[in-house]
């Protein structure tokens, strides 16, 4: 496979650090509330990124945080802890506003059929870890210490700014507001903690621990340090997360590891670009920070969000409307109809995956995920006359292990909706799609709940009435 690393600014030839196994470390979310759009396109290209390593026979050992202390309102080191501002807002604890994000992320996972990676690692749990990263930062003389805080000095590493595309210390210090250093004894504004003392205006931090620096909490950053080297070791072959992390925690990552272990730690640096809504940008000031639940108030399901991302490369910006989410949810329904049109043609014979379409299927995944292609090509399969039905229904179900629709799930039929009962089905729907062209709408508004009450959904689209069993 070939990804564009950031740290190179190229797409390169991967292969995993050890035989048959791939380490990734993928940054999660800050539970403070619940996720936008913008995250869930992130883990959405996360998703098939494993998805594609596995479907090439490669085990992925994934490792994912949440961040629960340490990130304080600003990326760098101002501002006020966003899980305690959260909690002073609701009147709640900073333990139970976390837990409930927790809980909120890891369903909002299941309705997006993200895989789960293979170990959810909570930063509030791992402060020791970080301790002792932070020690052996200290130890090989990368840090200095303030009233406030122990910080990582990063004119000790010349090629901090790599991950940047190599902007010089002077144009990084020219660009870091000097209004926001508060501590009068930070040597450069770009500094950065690494443990945080529980004075000043941290003083009242809820969140605290005794340390070698003083009673206090973690930094933002050493958490995925501390925690992606305990998991996978002092190599890791995949780290992802959004361009937003390319100017500060990143690179504040990236001079962390070094620090610690005095070698570049992560091989590949994998970044999605940001998800635009009607052309601008996504944020809650703009009153446009969509989540998931907006998503299904509107009337849409998790899978329609889903093929909307898998339209565009994760490296291109991909603008949200709703008539784009609808356009999506279309062709999805588009795809299931054709799908179980294969599953009624095939009458239960099993096919073969296609050799000449999973080659193709490939060489696009092989290509730095190369989803558009992808998408081209299942559309081209499924009017593919040359291929038998059963192959094509093999072959489009063997893609899927990658897209992650859940064609199978929503389409094959089962005994439940077999024989008798499919054929009732497609009757019901001739006689509401017969009583619609004469105008008879009292009829056909009947035929519907009775539909819905047997446990069939149905759509109307352009190219006629699709139909599905309620989903599972």
């Amino acid at each position: 496979m070939r990804f564009y690393n950031t740290l190179t600014r190229k797409v390169e030839a991967f292969t995993p650090s050890r035989k048959g196994v791939v380490s990734m470390y993928n940054c999660g979310p800050t539970v403070y509330w619940n996720m936008q759009l913008g995250n869930l396109r992130a883990y959405t290209f996360v998703d098939v990124l494993r998805r594609s390593l596995e479907y090439m026979g490669l085990a992925v050992e994934q490792v994912m945080n949440f961040t629960d202390v340490g990130h304080l309102s600003d990326d760098g080191d101002e501002g006020e802890d966003k899980m305690e501002k959260t909690a002073r807002k609701t009147g709640q604890t900073v333990w139970d506003i976390a837990q409930h994000y927790i809980d909120s992320v890891k369903s909002d996972f299941r309705e997006m059929n993200f895989l789960t990676p293979v170990r959810w690692a909570r930063a509030t749990d791992h402060i020791d870890d970080m301790i002792s990263l932070v020690k052996k930062i200290e130890e090989n003389g990368f840090t200095y210490e303030t009233d406030q805080a122990l910080y990582f000095d990063i004119s000790k590493m010349p090629d901090y700014t790599r991950l940047q595309g190599g902007q010089s210390l002077d144009e990084k210090r020219v660009g870091v507001r000097e209004e926001l250093n508060i501590d009068p004894d930070k040597r450069n504004p770009a500094d950065f903690a690494l443990w945080i003392k529980a004075v000043g205006k941290h003083a009242k931090q809820t969140m605290r621990w005794e340390s070698p620096w003083g009673v206090g909490f973690p930094g933002w950053h050493i958490e995925c340090s501390a925690m992606g080297t305990k998991y996978l070791g002092e190599t890791i072959d995949i780290h992802t997360g959004g361009e937003d992390h390319i100017s500060v925690h990143h690179p504040n990552e990236r001079a962390q590891n070094y620090g610690a272990f005095q070698k570049e730690v992560v091989r590949f640096w994998l970044h999605n670009m940001f998800l635009m809504v009607d052309g601008g940008r996504m944020g809650k000031s703009e009153g446009n920070a969509y989540e998931l639940s907006d998503v299904k108030d509107k009337g849409f399901e998790p899978m329609d969000l889903r093929y909307f991302f898998l339209t565009a490369h994760y490296r291109t910006k991909q603008n949200f409307t709703w008539d784009n989410l609808q356009s999506a949810r279309n062709a999805r329904l588009k795809l299931i109809a054709a799908v179980r049109k294969l599953y009624g043609s095939a009458e239960g014979r099993t096919g073969r995956v296609s050799a000449s379409y999973r080659q193709s299927f490939i060489s696009a995944l092989e290509n730095d995920l190369m989803l558009p292609e992808v998408m081209a090509l299942v559309w081209k399969l499924l009017r593919d006359d040359e291929v038998t039905v059963e192959d094509r229904l093999a072959t489009v179900l063997d893609f899927d292990r990658v897209l992650g629709l859940r064609l199978k799930g929503q389409t094959e039929v089962s005994p439940s909706i077999d024989g008798k009962l499919e054929k009732k089905v497609e009757q019901m729907i001739g006689l509401r799609d017969d009583a619609r062209k004469h105008g008879d709408w009292d009829k056909a508004d009947k035929i519907r709940s009775e539909l819905r009450e047997m446990g069939i959904e149905i759509e109307d689209l352009p190219e006629g009435t699709v139909w599905r069993t309620k989903s599972r």
